[in-house]
């Protein structure tokens, strides 16, 4: 049984629109211009980052990073910004007596800003705070320190192959991949994806019934 569900965050649980654009604007590029190297950075499997360097080569994305929010132009979070299916599966799983851990590779700040939405989760947590971000195995060993339950009844769920369900995989945890956002949808039937991940899902809403269903 899975007794402690763990989700990541950009494209999981966040819409990435509000964040793509402040950068668009930051960097001073339209916005659907940095959207489609997006896109182009997903298909071969690069790191989201890498779109902003092909417009900016060279650039220091910590040192611009530190620069928008000196400037009051940092990253900013609102109920606008989740997923409509989000808090009524995380309450759902709650209800159903399921540990619900929210962690993902962002800011301290975006800690701050998810911890203040009041999600219905256990823990909200992020790899600035922890220190280490995915793929590392030790953010997968930090997600079982705090999980209150031994790996193969920990399910991560998120949309990134890459960050989320191969290194989820190979610590020990049950993966749920969530066709969403531009990898979510890319990579979604893919053969090695498919294979890695224990449950393929269009929505959180499918987790709660999920689990009921899940081998013991």
């Amino acid at each position: 049984m899975i007794r402690t569900v763990v989700l990541d965050v950009g494209e999981t649980l966040t819409r990435d629109d509000r964040y793509w654009a402040s950068w668009a604007d930051w960097i001073g590029v339209p916005r659907h211009t940095l959207s489609a190297l997006v896109g182009a950075v997903v298909v071969a499997g690069q790191d989201n980052a890498d779109a902003m360097r092909l417009l900016r080569p060279g650039i220091d994305i910590g040192a611009e990073y530190a620069a928008r929010e000196a400037a009051g132009r940092g990253e900013r979070l609102d109920e606008a910004d989740l997923y409509e299916d989000v808090r009524p599966a995380l309450a759902a799983l709650r209800a159903d007596g399921v540990r619900v851990i929210v962690a993902g590779n962002q800011s301290s700040r975006m800690g701050d800003l998810l911890r203040a939405l009041d999600l219905p989760a256990d823990m909200v947590v992020t790899s600035a705070e922890w220190g280490v971000a995915k793929p590392e195995r030790a953010f997968f060993e930090r997600v079982l320190e705090v999980s209150g339950a031994p790996a193969r009844e920990t399910l991560y769920v998120g949309d990134h192959p890459q960050n989320d369900v191969f290194p989820a995989a190979g610590a020990g945890l049950r993966t749920a991949h969530l066709r969403r956002g531009p990898w979510g949808h890319w990579w979604a039937d893919d053969p090695e994806v498919r294979a890695a991940a224990d449950w393929s899902i269009d929505s959180l809403r499918e987790l709660p019934e999920i689990l009921k269903k899940a081998p013991v």
